[in-house]
């Protein structure tokens, strides 16, 4: 296996932790039945549970992968390999600008699920910054890929001395087909 170098750590801003908080607090809003974890989610218990999930986010770009885990309790980690990255799209909407945060989304190859990412990364501090780290990694990695590709493409002595064979048998084949043919 290849050794894989650490290219950037994303670091997340921490307007997550009210982004997270408000989002929860509005949806036990909306939904009747949850009413009431609206009281313990504003006393203390949703600060609690957003500033672990915030310590629970990591984002790391290797020389061959990007790496993200999230939750504290459920976890959730995903490996992307760099080849496999499409593109990144940012998405923005009015609730994500009032927390001054941008969704970073990761579109990979062969993805058939319905919201068109593997990946989601939201409030990555410098955002435009990380999505060229990123696309530059993919660049050089499949740079690589292609020049190693081409290298062990190379057809090496021993393949070339069967070749040479498999081709003398196939002229005394015909040589000896030629023979019976006239006969």
């Amino acid at each position: 296996m290849r050794e894989e170098n650490l290219i950037l750590e994303a670091e997340f801003n921490p307007r997550i932790k009210k982004y997270v908080f408000t989002s929860l607090a509005v949806l036990f809003t909306v939904c009747i039945v949850t009413i009431p974890l609206v009281i313990v989610w504003v006393l203390g218990w949703g600060q609690w549970v957003c500033r672990l999930h915030y310590n629970a986010l990591k984002c790391n770009l290797t020389s061959r992968h990007l790496r993200f885990s999230k939750g504290h309790y459920f976890k959730t980690e995903k490996t992307i390999p760099l080849e496999n990255i499409q593109d990144l799209t940012f998405i923005d909407n009015p609730f994500l600008k009032w927390f001054d945060l941008r969704i970073l989304k990761v579109e990979t190859a062969g993805n058939s699920s319905e919201t068109g990412a593997d990946m989601k990364l939201i409030g990555i501090v410098d955002a435009e910054g990380f999505k060229e780290q990123v696309m530059l990694a993919r660049d050089r990695f499949q740079e690589g890929r292609m020049q190693l590709g081409a290298v062990e493409s190379l057809p090496s002595e021993g393949v070339i001395e069967v070749l040479k064979d498999i081709h003398a048998s196939v002229e005394a084949l015909r040589a000896d087909l030629s023979q019976r043919e006239g006969k």
